[in-house]
């Protein structure tokens, strides 16, 4: 059973990626695009690894889209970066 402050950490995550999505920053996950609730699951199951942000911004200093990349040794060449000419970016 996860703990009240372990709950309320994934609810300030949900929240924060909701706020991020409201205003039109699109959300990858391992190279596709997710939903704020996709990527809160993920961290609450992580049987394999930890994710890491990433913030791509733009040429005015906004941001441009977020990036959750799995971090575990082994699945590392199964998740290649965002490159700049992707349509997510």
């Amino acid at each position: 059973m996860e703990s009240s402050s372990t709950v309320y950490s994934y609810r300030e995550l949900y929240t924060e990626l909701e706020d991020y999505e409201r205003n039109g920053i699109c959300m990858l996950m391992d190279g596709g695009k997710v939903s704020p609730l996709q990527i809160v699951t993920a961290h609450m199951i992580q049987e394999e690894g930890s994710y890491m942000r990433d913030y791509i911004i733009d040429p005015e200093g906004y941001i441009k889209s977020l990036v959750f990349v799995n971090i575990n040794e082994d699945n590392q060449a199964e998740n290649p970066l965002i490159l700049p000419d992707s349509p997510y970016l």
